[in-house]
């Protein structure tokens, strides 16, 4: 039955989304090891910075270079390599030599993030009937989350087995393991049915189709050919163009005000901030804990109610909670009271955006471009995203350096403007084939 999910459908979408979990993963595992990281190659602050952040500008990359693989070898085949960078990179920096040699296995690490960013929701969008699209495509970001929690539990283990000064390399090593396994279970999945009728495969992607539980292969294959317009050369042609303006806009607003909310800020530099409002000593593992843990909840709620409620009406949400959570944040640090409700506002900022933004990023990014452009959208949108990290997060301590404050409340006002811009632009997507959105944003 049309929106009904079977068993190819399931296999292919949790092996796409383990991209998430190994993109979670490599972002938080390193928190675990910057100590000893810095005494092992005797790293000032500035260089440990350098350290941490390496990777970050390795997604830049990945998220901007990832749709050439993605449309020359199609979204699955693309996964693919993507594993065997996760693979090198973890094994690379278990083994790393010297400090040099963990910059450059950290930044492989980092293009394995970015492309996984663009490609696993863009497959998961392509396969997912429309009714199921956005629950489907947040699984990866569920993954992403649960990656997260992996990390610091992994990193918790392993600090329990008193590996001594070899315990930084199997905290970076582990992740090898997943690696392996997504790299493997990507050849037992199909390839998207969209990007094989781009380049001219329509048995095979009929085949898919079917195999997904399409109830009509015939007629679904025919709309996708019709959006893609693949039979008069038009299936490469190229993104920038007046009449993908709306859909540019909605993917690099909606992955720039993801970071202008100043999500990654705070996840990197909670200790910091927790030290500024007058705390002698916070545990790290304990933070981690209560913010993994609210950032899972809340996501799962999100993924279970994206496709009843909608892509906007959960930003419209989230926009207001993640705005008054900032802006009650900056008002402690500018009068220095209250310091007790800070916690419970980072929990409440945290809460918002995982059942906001942090749920639907990735679903949307994927759903406003038309078949033919989707993969450069998806990267550019992603790129976005990746570049307002790394700029959020290297200038946030020179904000926060004459007062706390301030980057909180740039954040907040940042999370109001999108209300507006969210409640005025935004077109609802729940529930709309992709090749209809291509209709209704009007792109021929």
């Amino acid at each position: 039955m049309p929106g009904s999910i079977n068993s190819v459908l399931l296999k292919s979408t949790a092996v796409a989304a383990l991209g998430g979990l190994l993109f979670g993963f490599d972002t938080a595992v390193i928190s675990g090891s910057t100590s000893a990281l810095r005494t092992v190659f005797q790293l000032t602050p500035n260089l440990l910075g350098i350290t941490v952040s390496s990777a970050l500008w390795g997604t830049v990359a990945g998220s901007l270079l990832s749709s050439i693989p993605g449309e020359r070898w199609g979204r699955r085949d693309s996964l693919r390599v993507l594993g065997v960078l996760y693979f090198l990179s973890a094994l690379g920096c278990a083994l790393a030599w010297n400090w040099p040699a963990l910059l450059i296995f950290r930044i492989i690490g980092g293009l394995g993030i970015g492309g996984s960013s663009v490609l696993a929701p863009m497959y998961i969008a392509e396969i997912a009937p429309a009714k199921l699209r956005g629950r489907l495509v947040g699984f990866f970001q569920f993954n992403v989350v649960l990656g997260i929690l992996v990390a610091y539990l992994s990193n918790y283990i392993l600090g329990r087995l008193r590996l001594g000064q070899a315990e930084w390399r199997w905290d970076l090593g582990v992740a090898a393991i997943p690696a392996a396994l997504f790299f493997m279970f990507l050849a037992g999945i199909p390839r998207s049915p969209r990007w094989l009728a781009k380049v001219q495969r329509l048995e095979e992607a009929r085949s898919v189709l079917a195999q997904i539980g399409e109830p009509d292969p015939d007629a679904e294959l025919a709309d996708i050919v019709r959006s893609i317009d693949a039979e008069h050369g038009h299936a490469n042609e190229p993104l920038f163009s007046r009449k993908y303006a709306l859909p540019i806009f909605l993917a690099v607003a909606t992955g720039l005000f993801n970071q202008l909310s100043g999500i990654n800020a705070i996840l990197y530099y909670l200790n910091d901030i927790f030290e500024r409002a007058g705390f002698s000593k916070v545990s790290g593992d304990l933070q981690a804990v209560a913010v993994g843990a609210t950032n899972l909840l809340f996501t799962m709620l999100a993924i279970s109610v994206i496709d009843r409620f909608g892509r906007k009406f959960l930003l419209l949400v989230g926009s207001v909670g993640t705005s008054l959570s900032l802006a009650g944040v900056a008002v402690i640090f500018f009068k220095h009271r209250h310091e007790e409700l800070l916690v419970w506002l980072l929990v409440s900022f945290i809460a918002f955006f995982a059942f906001s933004q942090g749920a639907v990023i990735w679903v949307y990014i994927g759903e406003v471009f038309p078949n033919r452009v989707r993969a450069k959208g998806q990267s550019l949108g992603s790129f976005s995203h990746w570049f307002a990290n790394a700029i959020v997060s290297w200038r946030y301590p020179l904000m926060a350096a004459s007062s706390g404050g301030w980057p909180f409340a740039f954040f907040s006002i940042m999370m109001a403007l999108q209300f507006f811009v969210v409640l005025v632009v935004y077109p609802e997507t729940r529930g709309v084939t992709l090749e209809e959105m291509q209709r209704r944003l009007k792109i021929a």
